[in-house]
C-alpha cells in the first residue's frame, strides 16, 4: 500500500492514505466520510492560510451571517479545525490549547452547517458532526502512516 501513496494523482494520494488510515485505526470510514475528507485534503493542500486563523473568532462571525453564507462559513471553520486537529495538533499546543478545543469548535460548526441546510446536505453534515472524533481520528493515522514530506504545514518551506 505505502508504494500507492506514493504515486498517482494528488486525489489518488490522499485516498489511498485515508483508506490505510482508516484500516490501521480500525475505523474504515464509509464512501461518504472517506470522500470528504479526500476533497477537504484536496481543497487544504495549498492553502497557506490555514493555520493563521483564529477559529473560535472566525465561528462567532459565522454565527452571525445568516442562510448560506452561515452554512458556508460554519463549513469552512469546521474543515479547517478538522485539518488542525487531526493532521497539525502541535498548532493546538502552540497556542496553549487542547486539541479538543478544535474539536468541539470544529463538531459546532458542523451541526450549525446542518442546522442551516437543507435536508441532504443537513445530513451529511449532521453525520459529519457526529463522527468528528472518528475523522480527526483517521487523519491523526494518517500523520503516522506518511512520508514526512506529504503533511507539511502549509506555508512553511513546501515548493
Amino acid at each position: 500500500m505505502f508504494d500507492a501513496i506514493h504515486t498517482g494523482t494528488p486525489a489518488q494520494v490522499w485516498q489511498a492514505l485515508v483508506k490505510e488510515a482508516g484500516e490501521r485505526n480500525r475505523w474504515p470510514l464509509d464512501e461518504t466520510h472517506e470522500s470528504y475528507l479526500v476533497f477537504l485534503l484536496l481543497r487544504y493542500q495549498r492553502e497557506p492560510w490555514l493555520l493563521s486563523h483564529v477559529h473560535g473568532v472566525d465561528w462567532m462571525e459565522a454565527m452571525q451571517r445568516v442562510g448560506s453564507a452561515r452554512a458556508e462559513g460554519l463549513r469552512e471553520v469546521g474543515d479547517r479545525c478538522l485539518v488542525v486537529a487531526g493532521l497539525f495538533p502541535e498548532l493546538a499546543e502552540r497556542r496553549r490549547v487542547s486539541v479538543e478545543y478544535f474539536m468541539d469548535i470544529g463538531r459546532s460548526a458542523y451541526q450549525g452547517v446542518a442546522d442551516a441546510s437543507r435536508q441532504a446536505y443537513a445530513a451529511l453534515y449532521r453525520q459529519l458532526s457526529q463522527s468528528y472524533r472518528e475523522l480527526v481520528g483517521t487523519l491523526r493515522a494518517m500523520r503516522l502512516l506518511s512520508a514526512p514530506e506529504l503533511i507539511r504545514i502549509p506555508g512553511h518551506g513546501q515548493g
